[in-house]
């Protein structure tokens, strides 16, 4: 292993120090409808009974079953929705809809396919009823005061209907982190543009957004530096006071304009650790301030996209409580890769049923392959590559 390689530190080293960070929580209300897919920050109670009335679980007559055995006269009906009240004597029953208030005195609802009606007597056929047959008691579903759900829940469609079906309107959740992205770099324009000579397209800007944006963060601070070192300072100053988390996309390296690492020492941001034993993203750039988080990523865009799925993705889902969207897992090569042992390598693959293929152009600056990808094939810095037929680690993208 060469000088260089000796002072950077490993894959799993730098992720444990985000992983032991102090990471940004904040706390809000948001309205149901629009907290899916995020995290409860506290716990929530039911302030009623669900359902508050002892209610028909389907079609048919509600009777006393003590009255089982014996003809019925049928004394009015009630539908879902009904708001009146009706009492059953004995000898009566009442013709009864799903979902609808069972009248008083009754207790067992028989479906209406197990009886016979003549003349508005009723007689019951099913020999196997039981006492509070197709009834749902009054707070079956959860009583009043109880907890409906912890804190620490993922609100998925299921959890906002049950949240919803017991009265609740205002969710607390963990809010997303307020994110910056500040993108360096004199030789970016924009798309749609002409290129002049030594320009390049600038693409991190859409690719983070749209990560961002997927992970459930929607609103994202965009600024623009110039490589210099008093501006970059000015903006990412700026970008500090009003966000959580800070991008910086571009200038991390050792290069005459590179000048991230700079600028982060004179904002008073502590280096947690700069440089990573892999490719691609060997760069990365990890530093703290109070409970503020700075990324510095590097510019090329593969391995800025690599190193956001990486190390920024798994560190922003715990700000929001999220599970990390990353999963591990292990599936056979179809094709040979060589590499030298000292760096850990992320390959942009393709994983279907088990399999996992290594997929063309893994330069760095190179997109087309990871436009393509569901997957890194994760190679470690021990490792002299794999061959066909291997079983390897697998890292699937929540794409």
């Amino acid at each position: 292993m060469n000088n260089l390689s000796s002072i950077m530190i490993s894959v799993q080293v730098a992720k444990n120090i985000i992983h032991n960070t102090l990471l940004p929580r904040r706390k809000g209300i948001l309205p149901i409808s629009e907290a899916s897919g995020f995290v409860t920050a506290d716990e929530i109670f039911a302030s009623v009974d669900i359902p508050n009335f002892a209610q028909s679980s389907m079609d048919g007559y509600a009777i006393r079953f003590e009255d089982r055995d014996q003809p019925l006269r049928i004394v009015g009906e009630m539908a879902a929705g009904s708001s009146r009240t009706l009492k059953i004597k004995k000898g009566e029953a009442t013709r009864i809809f799903t979902g609808a208030p069972l009248p008083d005195c009754a207790d067992t609802v028989v479906m209406q396919e197990k009886v016979r009606v003549e003349n508005g007597i009723l007689v019951v056929l099913d020999q196997k009823i039981s006492v509070g047959l197709n009834v749902r008691p009054r707070g079956s579903e959860i009583k009043s005061g109880v907890s409906a759900m912890d804190s620490d829940t993922y609100l998925s469609p299921a959890t906002i209907g049950f949240l919803a079906g017991i009265g609740c309107i205002e969710v607390p959740v963990f809010l997303p982190p307020r994110v910056a992205l500040i993108l360096t770099g004199n030789e970016l324009q924009s798309p749609g543009q002409p290129l002049e000579f030594g320009q390049v397209y600038e693409a991190n800007s859409f690719q983070l957004t749209a990560a961002l944006k997927k992970t459930g963060i929607q609103n994202i601070d965009i600024y623009t530096a110039e490589d210099h070192p008093e501006l970059l300072y000015n903006v990412l100053q700026k970008a500090l006071m009003e966000n959580d988390v800070v991008l910086l996309n571009g200038g991390v390296s050792v290069g005459d304009y590179d000048f991230v690492t700079q600028a982060a020492e004179k904002c008073k941001i502590k280096q947690q650790f700069h440089k990573i034993r892999q490719k691609p993203g060997k760069p990365l750039f990890f530093g703290t301030k109070d409970e503020k988080l700075v990324f510095g990523l590097p510019g090329n865009p593969s391995s800025s996209l690599t190193c956001f799925y990486e190390y920024v993705l798994p560190a922003l889902e715990k700000c929001m409580g999220l599970r990390n969207s990353l999963t591990e897992t292990t599936a056979i090569v179809t094709n040979d890769y060589i590499k030298p042992p000292g760096f850990t390598h992320f390959l942009k693959g393709f994983y279907d049923h088990g399999k996992v293929m290594p997929l063309h152009a893994q330069e760095s600056y190179r997109l087309h392959s990871f436009a393509q990808a569901n997957c890194f094939i994760v190679l470690d810095e021990n490792s002299m590559g794999c061959q066909t037929g291997e079983e390897v680690k697998v890292h699937l993208l929540p794409v």
